[in-house]
């Protein structure tokens, strides 16, 4: 029988390469999406979708609930893929905001996370849970605090959860992405004209040089990126590998970022941040 993975956040992107490449190479994927019209969509495209939103407890009970009705009452593994930045100072970010973030980002993740947990162990203890972090789960930039924050929980959750299911065959993999092609920036739109009054900001003339125009324009290519199916192989590999690692760093920029907050003083690694 195929194996069986459940992915979020499949409408665009990186969430939509993987369910169609791994539905090609024999996987039994379900592609799940937030809004009805993109479930539709993949649907149409011979794809297994149905909704589910983490951002809501209730969809995502019923979401792991169809899964599990499709397939018996196993799931082979888990692709947390779903998630959105929030661009805007610390100081302009209300509590709001970052609890809204972290509900999908964060809270939902790990719901879903820990139901698979659940289903993992019922089945003989094996599976795969794979968290899509990013570059900023393990470092920090200016105007993407709550982001940066919500990855920074990300990693440890997923770093606790792999050092607890050592005695299992239920591995757990970050992907820590670099500049991919998406549409990470169109979609952060809606979240800053909501909850971040820029223009009332103690920084407003730097919102306008170095935040808006790159927000609302888009800039060509950033250094090093790359396009989503780079992601998709490294996903294949944590899926598929007797071994999976349990980091996989995506892109020269997330490599180079790496070794460079290892080896460097902070006061240094903070300026070369500072300037980026």
């Amino acid at each position: 029988m195929a194996k069986s993975i459940l992915i979020t956040g499949c409408s665009s992107g990186l969430g939509e390469d993987a369910a169609r490449r791994l539905h090609a190479r024999g996987w039994r994927v379900f592609a799940t999406c937030r809004k009805p019209e993109d479930v539709a969509r993949l649907k149409a495209e011979g794809l297994e979708s149905f909704v589910l939103d983490v951002a809501d407890p209730d969809s995502i009970a019923q979401g792991m609930a169809e899964t599990l009705r499709r397939t018996g009452g196993t799931l082979d593994a888990l692709f947390n893929n779903a998630g959105y930045g929030l661009p805007g100072a610390m100081e302009d970010v209300p509590p709001g905001a970052l609890r809204e973030i972290f509900e999908t980002n964060v809270f939902g993740l790990h719901d879903l996370t820990c139901r698979a947990v659940a289903v993992m162990r019922a089945q003989g203890g094996h599976g795969r849970i794979v968290q899509h972090s990013s570059a900023l789960g393990r470092m920090f930039l200016r105007w993407r605090g709550a982001y940066t924050a919500s990855k920074h929980a990300v990693e440890g959750l997923a770093d606790s959860l792999r050092l607890e299911l050592r005695d299992t065959e239920i591995y757990v993999s970050i992907l820590n992405t670099g500049p991919v092609t998406s549409k990470f920036r169109v979609n952060s739109i809606p979240g800053f004209e909501t909850w971040i009054d820029w223009e009332s900001s103690a920084l407003a003339d730097r919102y306008r040089t170095e935040l808006i125009h790159h927000l609302y324009q888009d800039t060509g290519k950033a250094a090093f990126q790359l396009e989503p199916p780079a992601v998709t192989a490294r996903l294949i590999h944590a899926l598929e590998a007797r071994r999976p690692r349990a980091r996989y760093f995506i892109t020269t920029a997330t490599w180079i970022v790496e070794i460079a907050r290892r080896v460097l003083p902070q006061r240094v690694f903070d300026w070369i941040l500072a300037k980026a």
